[in-house]
């Protein structure tokens, strides 16, 4: 049994506060159960280089776990001098994620820069981050085109993203800490609501697995995230 009686299929509650950093050009408080994560969203008019003259915009992140997220303290990663192999594989998954449904060309001139900070994890931070990363995104890019400084919005879909694994072989959806670890096949599906699989992230922990299994879980995950959708469609439109 799950804790909270939860069924395989259920995910944890989730809660999206939306403008939680009034400094910010959009941000909301996500909540997957105890996962509670800051996500902002920065407008730039300084693009990358290698963007000049391509009549192009940008979307990229940056992660972090703070130091009081978890049970033993993370050290911060600026004071050790580089971030770890896995802050740098969550951040650059984040932007992948949120460009896979933004037409750069309409965001021509500017960059935004999505912060993804963990103030307290119990699984699930990197797709609970890409999830209310988008949120932050949509509420920047509307303020974009209210104050007039593009004429389209970009954005042409939803993306969501949802955790998911085989414990005792059972297939999870929106795992905890507490599952996770003792998962023997972890996953991460990214999705958007039109258009489609964005990423797909499967590894057998403790052993292989078969085809089925993995399209068990994508299929499961794949009803779930519509559940997303309608959390993510209400914060911004109620924002």
């Amino acid at each position: 049994m799950r804790k909270n009686n939860r069924k395989n299929n259920e995910t944890r509650e989730i809660s999206v506060e939306t403008n939680f950093c009034k400094n910010a050009d959009g941000s909301c408080l996500i909540n997957f159960g105890l996962t509670k994560i800051i996500c902002t969203a920065s407008i730039d008019e300084e693009i990358p280089k290698w963007l000049k003259n391509k009549n192009s915009g940008w979307i990229t992140a940056e992660y972090s776990m703070l130091p009081g997220s978890t049970n033993s303290r993370n050290k911060r990663e600026s004071k050790i001098g580089k971030q770890t192999g896995r802050t740098v594989e969550i951040q650059r998954l984040i932007g992948r994620s949120l460009r896979s449904v933004v037409n750069l060309k309409h965001l021509n001139g500017f960059q935004i820069i999505i912060d993804c900070d963990v103030l307290q994890a119990d699984g699930g931070t990197r797709t609970a981050s890409i999830t209310g990363g988008y949120v932050a995104l949509c509420l920047a890019i509307n303020k974009l085109i209210k104050n007039k400084s593009i004429k389209k919005n970009p954005v042409l879909d939803l993306v969501a993203a949802i955790s998911c694994g085989i414990v005792d072989n059972k297939t999870l959806v929106d795992l905890d800490y507490e599952e996770d670890s003792r998962a023997s096949v972890d996953a991460n599906f990214v999705v958007t609501k039109n258009s489609g699989l964005s990423e797909i992230q499967i590894s057998g922990e403790e052993s292989t697995f078969h085809q089925q299994s993995a399209l068990d879980m994508i299929e499961q995950s794949q009803q779930v995230i519509k559940q997303i959708f309608t959390i993510q469609e209400n914060a911004i439109r109620h924002s």
